[in-house]
């Protein structure tokens, strides 16, 4: 007999069932090797009445994971709900795979940015390209067709050698991915941080489009109805993999768990998803979700949980690549590109032919019941017999203790404002140059340049701009722009502002393509929820972020939170990712960030104040992070979000560019080197040429206006209450800040592209 006969043998015979853990409750059980704390353990027995089965303990394990659960996180994003703005654009909001938001015209978007932390970290390609397929599942789970992705990422030190390990295995799992599915990468970022050294952040976000009537949830109803595995076959990969390891903190001794990160497959999931789209346009399924952390445990403890009855599985019917695998095993398998159904019997037939069709394997393996368990069975065993609200919704709440730490003081007080500012003109220009060259401000396009930012023919702009756009009517050219945004070093000063600036920023760069901010999703990476200075952080940035969302009227529909990014005791900067969509009626009119006509005036809008805190200057001139953050005025983020909507739509402006990073000469850099033109400009009067080029308040942006439209414009902008001064012209093949410096354009374009490839070389 062969040694996986004998094992599988084994598992038979010493099966734990229901009965067996009823007679036996001494017996000891691994519930600390599997990330749960006693009196978690003692909790599950109460809940049971006995001590769980071996499968049952499999399944509490993962669903009660920080990653799973949210357990020290619930408290602090009830207020999303609590604070929401109203907003009659909101169809789904938080608690299903992913928020929907009316878009006009018939149509709903939905989209979501979720972490694949910890396993990118692990095992770069396959952690970033799994990211990807899951997170891209959960918006085919909600009924739509994926269209296009985004992804925000954060690496260590760009010269740091580790960097050079994870940096080209992350994008080229995030361009394989995406590229094999035939959907468009049309944004996101890179920050090089040494705070990220050890523990890089993987976000993945993706975008979908359906008309409102395709809108499907995950929930169990009507009993006799069947579920449905289909996709692809479970395997050993992943088991426990993000459920258990973005819920705990890495050692600093390196990546060690391999064998827990999932293993994708895109052209499976290629199919998975026509085959999908195709069951729904037949109105096939009466729920479904799809298999992402936690597995199967996940799948069908939320389907039960959120149905109106119970659930019974028969385990053994699963298909697998490892006939060897135990039924705990097959509980907790995070392996890729599968999805849970509920089906109608009678449409059971044709939902198995769709798949036979698209060579998708699709097994019945349960049924909803009209009972209140969930109940999953071994070869006629019975091994699991739980209720399924606590199994997916009703596991522990902590109340984690927070504190201001006790650093954050001396921290603000060492104010970037004070720190030696470059004198003469000589050293502004290389001031320049050093900003623009600079790991964090360089181009990215040795990165993006290895995703496919076009495919499906209907994306409208992509990285570098501001906003990905993409056309979702070829008929009437109705588009969403998405940006995503955060900056760790601004939380670290002050994370209820620094969120706050992270969602000022997206929506401001949705505004500045002509289209209007609607709604919201986040990633919040953060530190050990154990360390009571990581959960201030962690607070305050909630309390920002849903009180900044209520200002701007932009609920928050979805998301995901990511803690114990740590390494040892150094934790990352607080980084709340902060996705922000936008409906524009006619992608035609869209504003792009390049200045490509000369003659057409430049203008700041905006007030330009002394603010270095947590800048981009501060980092590369001084290796510094100190002080206050730039102040947050949301009322004025509004006016001059409807001054650029406007602007755009009235044929007003023909470039924009938001002012973050680096300030208004890296914006100018940016909008000249994409257009091909210089740029003269002239300092105001009332403002230090230092402070004109590397501040970075808040609640700016540069426009290039046509001659023809200077007066109506600044009428508007007059008449609005909005500062505009007009600082130059676009013109010649050289950046001028008259009376400073001159830069050429071919020696900042080699400036700002050489550095990317050099460090990975």
């Amino acid at each position: 007999m062969s040694e996986r006969s004998e094992r599988t043998n084994e598992h038979r015979m010493t099966l734990d069932t229901v009965k067996h853990a009823t007679e036996t409750p001494d017996t000891e059980q691994p519930w600390s090797e599997l990330g749960l704390k006693q009196d978690e353990y003692e909790r599950i027995r109460a809940i049971l009445d006995r001590r769980p089965t071996g499968a049952e303990l499999a399944m509490y394990s993962v669903m009660w994971s920080e990653h799973c659960s949210y357990k020290s996180s619930k408290i602090h994003l009830k207020q999303f709900d609590e604070k929401a703005p109203q907003n009659d654009a909101m169809l789904v909001g938080i608690g299903e795979n992913a928020g929907v938001v009316d878009v006009g015209q018939g149509y709903a978007v939905t989209f979501k940015v979720e972490s694949h932390n910890h396993p990118s970290y692990v095992e770069p390609y396959q952690g970033a390209a799994t990211g990807v397929g899951g997170i891209v599942r959960d918006i085919l789970a909600m009924g739509a067709r994926p269209v296009a992705v985004m992804d925000p990422l954060r690496f260590g030190a760009a010269d740091h050698p580790d960097t050079k390990r994870v940096l080209p295995g992350v994008v080229a799992g995030v361009g394989g991915y995406g590229n094999c599915l035939g959907l468009p990468n049309i944004g996101g970022e890179v920050v090089f941080d040494s705070c990220y050294q050890g523990n890089p952040l993987v976000n993945a976000l993706c975008v979908g489009v359906m008309k409102h009537e395709d809108i499907h949830l995950a929930k169990a109803s009507g009993p006799g109805n069947k579920v449905i595995l289909y996709g692809a076959r479970t395997g050993g990969d992943g088991i426990g993999g993000v459920s258990v390891l973005a819920s705990e903190t890495f050692s600093d001794t390196g990546p060690t768990k391999r064998p827990a990160v999932q293993v994708g497959d895109p052209f499976q999931e290629k199919l998975l998803i026509e085959c999908t789209l195709e069951i729904f346009r037949e109105d096939l399924v009466a729920g479904i979700q799809d298999l992402g952390g936690a597995g199967l445990s996940c799948a069908t403890s939320e389907l039960a949980s959120a149905g109106s009855g119970g659930m019974r599985v028969e385990l053994d019917t699963v298909p697998l690549r490892d006939a060897t695998l135990s039924p705990e095993e097959i509980l907790m398998s995070e392996s890729q590109e599968r999805m849970c159904a509920i089906v109608e019997p009678e449409k059971v037939a044709r939902f198995l032919e769709i798949c036979e069709k698209w060579d998708v394997i699709a097994t019945v393996i349960g049924e909803v019941t009209d009972g209140e368990r969930l109940e999953i069975f071994w070869h006629g065993e019975q091994i699991v017999d739980v209720p399924p609200r606590t199994v997916a919704h009703e596991g522990p709440v902590y109340e984690r203790p927070y504190a201001r730490p006790a650093w954050q003081d001396a921290l603000q007080a060492d104010d970037a404002n004070a720190l030696p500012r470059p004198v003469g003109r000589d050293e502004l220009r290389a001031s320049v140059l050093a900003l623009v060259s600079s790991p964090n401000q360089a181009s990215k396009a040795w990165i993006t340049d290895q995703y496919d930012r076009f495919v499906q023919g209907n994306t409208v702009l992509a990285q570098p701009e501001d906003s990905g756009v993409v056309r979702i009517d070829p008929d009437t050219n109705l588009g969403v722009a998405v940006a995503t945004d955060g900056n760790g070093r601004y939380a670290k000063l002050d994370p209820y502002t620094g969120a706050q600036l992270a969602l000022a920023e997206a929506y401001r760069n949705v505004a500045t393509t002509g289209a209007k901010p609607l709604a919201v999703s986040d990633c919040l990476n953060f530190g050990s929820p154990e360390d009571p200075a990581a959960m201030w952080q962690f607070a305050e940035a909630c309390r920002g972020l849903a009180d900044g969302c209520l200002v701007l009227g932009t609920p928050v529909t979805g998301g995901n939170v990511s803690l114990y990014n740590q390494t040892g005791d150094i934790a990352i900067h607080p980084t709340p990712v902060v996705a922000v969509l936008g409906v524009i009626d006619d992608v035609t009119r869209r504003t792009p960030m390049a200045f490509a006509d000369e003659g057409h005036l430049l203008y700041l809008l905006g007030d330009t104040k002394v603010e270095l805190g947590g800048s981009a200057w501060s980092q590369v001139a001084h290796g510094h992070l100190g002080g206050l953050p730039p102040a947050v005025d949301l009322e004025r983020e509004k006016l001059l979000a409807e001054i650029l909507i406007s602007a755009s739509r009235d044929g007003m402006v023909d470039a924009a560019h938001d002012l973050s990073d680096g300030g208004l000469i890296q914006a100018v850099t940016e909008s000249c080197l994409r257009g091909g033109l210089g740029a003269r400009l002239v300092v105001p009067e009332e403002l230090d040429p230092f402070v004109f080029l590397f501040s970075e308040s808040a609640g700016r942006a540069v426009v290039a206006v046509p001659r023809s439209e200077e007066l109506r414009f600044t009428d508007m902008c007059g008449a609005r209450g909005l500062p505009a001064t007009r600082i130059g012209v676009v013109d010649g093949d050289s950046i001028e800040v008259q009376g400073q410096f001159t830069l050429p354009l071919a020696e900042l374009r080699e400036a700002h592209e050489g550095t990317i490839p050099a460090l990975l070389a």
